[in-house]
């Protein structure tokens, strides 16, 4: 007797098969932040002519990861994007996204931190405190979704969109929600790299004080170094735009401290409406994998730094072997390709329709927040910042 014919379910499909189900979204994410990253340095390059400086001898002020998430947007909401790019644009905006704030850790050394001297981490803390207390209050008070004021907050007050992209990863934010923090972080960041290098003179005393300011109160790092590049071109001050970069570097690496305590905040606020404790939290939510793996990999790199600056990092590379390695990982492969495909695939999977519910009310918790850390980092410069160095 012969046996009779099983068509094979698509879960006893071959490892090649199951790949390929992927392929073609990864490829559209892939497309969609290579065409981010050439338009970003389309865009940086006018902004910096508009400040009469040379594009040729300065980084685009303009993320392409940034770009990546705006772009998947109108593509996602001018042209239909088949079932068949699905998978592919999940894995990207999940697993793809983890794998690249990983990468993105090897930019932050613990050695910056010290630079800055012993009062400049209160300062950077202080600042950040302040943002984080004040926006996820706001939102709350505009009765905004807890996971909106957790992006928005982070995003404002740590790193940008790297923070945006890690708290969603962590709180498992939906796409309409990071797509607003992202907006956020866009509009009022660009607005404070244009007008903070030149109202920080009218401000504070000391390029120590400027720079400073101009690396905690502005949102996203490419936005904190267009701002202090524009005071150094402008104001002749070198400083000012070395101490901006470490400041951003610092704020940086308080990541994986916010993670936890947002995922907490966030936990007990959503369980607040309906009466319930806050429930109880597995190590593995309040510190995700991927942040273990971000302060891993800012160990290594301050090993290799500590090794590069006695010989050779890790006894194998010089340091300028080694710098190549750093910046291949951290902003090639972290910064613009990993993160610039996850946001492009972010970008692809959220429709226009789904943000219509909630309005302006994330942009005034945006505006609300830009203005506090902008207004806390002020202040924190001039009770403490005159220390810093000292």
């Amino acid at each position: 007797m012969s046996r009779p014919h099983v068509r094979p379910s698509a879960g006893d499909a071959g490892p090649a098969a199951a790949l390929f189900q992927f392929l073609p979204g990864i490829a559209l994410a892939a497309a969609t932040m290579l065409l981010s990253v050439h338009l970003a340095d389309w865009l940086g390059a006018g902004l910096l002519r508009l400040q009469g400086l040379d594009p040729a001898q300065a980084s685009s002020p303009v993320s392409g990861v940034l770009v990546a998430i705006l772009l998947g947007i109108v593509l996602r909401n001018t042209l239909a994007v088949p079932p068949l790019f699905q998978k592919g644009l999940a894995l990207c905006a999940k697993s793809v996204l983890r794998l690249g704030i990983v990468c993105v850790g090897i930019k932050l050394s613990l050695l910056d931190v010290f630079t800055l001297g012993a009062w400049g981490l209160p300062v950077v803390a202080l600042s950040i405190a302040a943002g984080l207390v004040f926006i996820v209050w706001v939102n709350a008070r505009l009765k905004l979704p807890p996971r909106l004021g957790a992006l928005i907050a982070a995003g404002s007050s740590i790193c940008g969109i790297t923070a945006i992209v890690s708290v969603a990863a962590a709180i498992k934010a939906e796409e309409k929600e990071v797509a607003y923090a992202v907006a956020n972080i866009t509009l009022f960041g660009l607005i404070a790299m244009f007008t903070y290098p030149y109202l920080a003179p009218h401000i504070f005393a000391t390029s120590e004080q400027i720079g400073l300011f101009l690396g905690i109160a502005i949102h996203e790092t490419a936005q904190v170094v267009g701002a202090a590049l524009t005071f150094r071109e402008v104001f002749h001050d070198d400083v000012a735009f070395q101490v901006a970069t470490v400041a951003k570097l610092t704020r940086n690496l308080f990541l994986t401290l916010v993670i936890p305590v947002l995922s907490y905040s966030y936990m007990r606020r959503a369980s607040a409406p309906r009466g319930e404790a806050a429930p109880a939290l597995r190590r593995s939510q309040l510190v995700p994998a991927f942040i273990l793996g971000f302060l891993a990999m800012a160990l290594l790199r301050t090993i290799g730094d500590s090794t590069a600056a006695a010989g050779r990092a890790f006894g194998l590379w010089t340091p300028a072997a080694w710098k190549s390695i750093v910046d291949a990982i951290g902003n090639e492969w972290g910064s613009k390709y990993l993160l610039g495909a996850a946001m492009a695939a972010v970008g692809l999977s959220t429709s226009l329709s789904v943000l219509r519910g909630v309005g302006f009310k994330p942009f005034a918790v945006g505006l609300a927040g830009a203005l506090v850390v902008g207004l806390a980092g002020a202040a924190s410069v001039l009770l403490l910042g005159r220390l810093v160095g000292a």
